[in-house]
């Protein structure tokens, strides 16, 4: 069975977590399998926008380390090797994406599946989803970028309290709070996941992917280097094909055409 199912439709990289048995908790082989594949997306001009999704009652219940490499006597380093190069690595590779990710949450989302998630550029809740800071359940300080992400989604308090107490927050609740974008009743997630990632497939892509460059970057930078920042998205924006459509197509007063170029 593969553990991670794939395809591309109509412009859109669909990534499907599949244990659906072990609640999609992350292996180690999954884990390269997705950071390859969103390089993949990364360099296709035919993708233009990812879903990430599950099969089964949950999205990700977490870190299956199970198959890792390893083994021999431990040193100082390890641990912090194995994160840098594990879970920060993986959650990074979705911040660094260059299309746009769209996650469709069908179920628990616990710990680095949490941080999954909310490393994405949206994302969609099946009304029956629910997020856990499971770590300190385990005695264990959050990783996979969880301390960086969530006081950037909702401020430091509320993060401190997620991560502090370790409560299952359900999706209603998550979406007071600003985790997610929008919660859907279950057996609609895929097919409004399909229409907001369709959506921005038929989008300008470079405009969409210097976009979410320039949020993502905003939150660490000053406001001199942001505006220098949006200066320079703006003028190599302004090369693409999709730019020059886009003018073209209000002064022509049409529909605009993007071929994601």
């Amino acid at each position: 069975m593969d553990e991670v199912l794939h395809s591309v439709e109509n412009g859109v990289s669909w990534i499907t977590l599949n244990r659906p048995e072990a609640m999609n908790a992350v292996t180690w082989d999954q884990r390269e399998r997705i950071i390859a594949l969103l390089a993949e997306a990364s360099a296709d001009p035919d993708v233009r926008c990812v879903v990430v999704t599950a099969t089964g009652r949950g999205f990700c219940a977490g870190a299956d380390l199970r198959g890792a490499p390893g083994g021999g006597e431990r040193v100082a380093g390890d641990v912090s090797r194995m994160i840098r190069l594990g879970a920060q690595r993986f959650i990074s590779a979705v911040l660094d994406c260059e299309k746009p990710v769209i996650a469709a949450v069908n179920g628990t989302a616990a710990g680095i599946g949490a941080h999954l998630a909310f490393a994405c550029d949206l994302v969609l809740a099946a009304d029956s989803a629910r997020f856990i800071e499971v770590f300190v359940r385990r005695g264990l300080v959050p990783d996979g970028g969880g301390a960086y992400l969530l006081p950037r989604l909702i401020g430091p308090q509320r993060a401190k309290e997620l991560m502090f107490f370790g409560d299952a927050v359900p999706a209603a609740e998550a979406l007071g709070m600003g985790l997610v974008n929008r919660v859907v009743p279950a057996d609609e997630l895929s097919k409004t996941a399909r229409e907001w990632a369709e959506r921005l497939a038929q989008g300008p892509t470079r405009a969409l992917t210097l976009t979410k460059q320039l949020v993502n970057a905003s939150l660490d930078v000053d406001r001199s280097v942001a505006f220098a920042a949006e200066a320079t998205a703006q003028e190599i924006n302004m090369t693409t094909r999709d730019a020059q459509e886009g003018v073209a197509s209000f002064v022509e007063r049409r529909e605009a055409r993007y071929e994601g170029k």
